[in-house]
């Protein structure tokens, strides 16, 4: 629910919004990898204010000219600061350990003498990282709340039971004319973006929500998470950011386009575009200088019938995370992004 206001202060093109939003996450038995707790839930209430400026030319769909600012910033009520948990303590607590419980399905050994877990029992591994446990008994002792395993489900329950968190962004998006008339112009537009997510309580950590995926086409295919697909060319879909999504990302881009054609019934025209970015998954690793680059061209078709079509062939001139050589060329097809 929001109310956005054209301003007329410090010129007509401003528009100041506010919006409040809500989502409960009702999660049973759902074991992807996604989340650390299968069963449970998860609630985000936030509040976001945007400030933007849009000035583009006369035709959307082609502009020639002005350009488009935007900066938001979403946010989540502090919990931390007033619900009294120590969320940099929790793996110490006893309702926090891991017990064996009746049909569990952990990998278990028995102890030297013998004793194979039972339910209640607080639980060690054998072996650090070898996902086989062993009994440490019922009863919490200081011994125990040193050496039982981290329930680590049960952790991050209480961590994002309440989602807590703030995400700033900013968009500088200009178009400038180079050369020709109105009808036929060649057109230069500069793109840049930048992302970040982040936590008010580091004990409490950054969410698995609302995080930044970068690379590819950036067509948002319906996802759990609220997550934002970021479009890089030149590479495969989401391949720029870790599995599980960054918290910091930054892009740069320029095009530059030429219309074969822009009557009403179709507008077409054609692009070569050189493009860089990254995404880091905490601020600490941030770097500006460091991006993954790549250059490419393209065809845009709009018809008022079916919206916007495209493609677009480029080549990542760098490796994605993981691998030794640049990634090459990439084939993206565009369907209902912005002009």
């Amino acid at each position: 629910m929001g109310i956005a206001k054209r301003l007329t202060v410090p010129d007509d093109y401003f528009v100041f919004s506010s919006s409040v939003s809500f989502q409960y996450y009702d999660l049973n038995n759902y074991n992807t990898g996604l989340f650390t707790f299968g069963d449970g839930s998860s609630r985000n209430l936030a509040y976001t204010l945007g400030l933007s400026r849009n000035n583009k030319g006369v035709n959307p769909i082609f502009p020639t000219s002005g350009s488009e600012f935007s900066v938001s910033a979403k946010f989540t009520l502090p919990y931390s600061l007033f619900n009294g948990i120590d969320y940099s303590n929790l793996e110490n607590q006893k309702d926090y350990k891991l017990t064996y419980t009746e049909g569990s399905t952990l990998t278990t050994a028995p102890t030297p003498e013998g004793r194979l877990p039972a339910v209640g029992d607080y639980l060690e591994e054998t072996t650090p990282g070898s996902g086989v446990y062993q009994t440490l008994g019922e009863t919490f002792t200081p011994d125990v709340a040193q050496d039982a395993a981290v329930n680590r489900g049960k952790v991050d329950q209480e961590k994002f039971k309440w989602l807590e968190y703030y995400k700033l962004k900013f968009k500088a998006d200009w178009y400038t004319r180079i050369a020709g008339t109105q009808s036929k112009a060649l057109v230069l537009r500069a793109l840049g973006e930048f992302g970040y997510l982040g936590a008010y309580n580091s004990g409490r950590g950054l969410v698995p929500f609302e995080r930044f995926f970068l690379g590819g086409d950036g067509l948002a295919n319906f996802s759990l998470d609220g997550r934002e697909v970021v479009q890089l060319r030149g590479y495969p879909n989401q391949s720029l950011s870790s599995q599980d999504g960054a918290t910091v990302y930054n892009k740069f881009s320029l095009e530059l386009r030429y219309p074969l054609t822009l009557k009403a019934a179709a507008s077409i025209y054609v692009l070569s575009f050189l493009e860089a970015g990254s995404s880091y998954d905490t601020f600490k690793e941030y770097n500006p200088f460091v991006l993954q680059r790549s250059a490419g061209f393209g065809l845009r078709v709009f018809m008022p019938a079916f919206g916007l079509l495209g493609i677009d062939f480029a080549h990542g001139f760098d490796p994605v995370p993981g691998y030794a050589n640049p990634n090459g060329w990439e084939t993206h097809f565009i369907i209902g992004q912005q002009f």
